[in-house]
């Protein structure tokens, strides 16, 4: 397994400076949030792209991706009714997969609840449907550009679509294209009504990536979770891509959210061998 971390919770730290942590804890990946760099993607010039990039390589790192692909933007949507809504997230999308690829990613995690929820009036079915018919027009820009999309279920705290690993798979199923695969995470998992080790090994067949923390919203091993489990299943899977750890309280600071993560993951990890 390979570990990374999120961006974003580096706030108002230069890059450098988290980089340099991230990188002598032993963390080797960054998973970009598109906002970290400029609201929408499409703002983020070229330039910038290039001096990101280059900033994560010269720290002996690598860029995994991207993920909150469309949190802080506006107008953008996955599961609507409303077509022209529908096919300016198909662009924007489209956008971000270039992003993706400038500044030198391999996969983009779908997430964004707030861009992909639907209403009561809508059934999960027709949410299914509106989303594969949107991401269906996504497929030949990801296989130009070699990028996978990478399908996250979010518990129901998030709110109503893809809430389970199952449903997640159905959507996979429905668009048919390996560029777009599963992604699991343990916050959201929590709320599945299988033991998170079960659920991974169910999906090992189309899980690409995996997101480390706890439902109290910080790092992996700073919660109630047993992550032993967690990294004898990936372990026994096979599973060799990335982990990146994501959190969402960002109170006890980088330093201590990275190095405790760090210790719970590879302690899970001994524990299991």
């Amino acid at each position: 397994m390979k570990f990374g971390i999120c961006n974003e919770m580096f706030g108002d730290w230069p890059w450098s400076k988290g980089l340099s942590l991230a990188k002598s804890i032993g963390y080797t990946g960054v998973e970009v949030a598109p906002f970290t760099l400029g609201t929408y993607a499409h703002e983020i010039s070229s330039s910038q792209r290039k001096e990101y990039r280059e900033t994560v390589l010269d720290h002996g790192m690598e860029i995994i991706g991207l993920h909150w692909l469309l949190a802080k933007t506006q107008g953008f949507h996955l599961t609507t009714d409303d077509v022209s809504v529908r096919i300016k997230t198909v662009d924007y999308i489209k956008t971000l997969v270039e992003l993706c690829s400038d500044l030198g990613g391999v996969l983009m995690v779908l997430g964004s609840p707030l861009q992909r929820n639907f209403p009561e009036s809508m059934t999960h079915d027709q949410a299914l449907a509106n989303a594969a018919d949107l991401l269906r027009l996504v497929v030949p820009e990801l296989e130009s550009r070699d990028i996978r999309i990478a399908v996250e279920p979010l518990g129901p705290q998030e709110g109503n679509f893809l809430n389970e690993a199952v449903q997640a798979r159905r959507l996979i199923e429905m668009i048919d294209s390996t560029h777009v695969r599963l992604h699991l995470d343990i916050k959201a998992m929590s709320s599945e009504p299988d033991p998170i080790d079960k659920v991974i090994r169910d999906n090992a067949d189309l899980m690409i990536h995996f997101h480390a923390n706890d439902p109290n919203r910080l790092g992996p091993g700073m919660g109630d979770v047993d992550q032993k489990p967690i990294f004898k299943a990936l372990q026994e899977i096979g599973y060799r891509d990335w982990v990146s750890v994501e959190v969402f309280d960002y109170a006890p600071g980088p330093e201590a959210i990275l190095r405790q993560s760090w210790e719970a993951m590879q302690a899970a990890m001994a524990f299991s061998e």
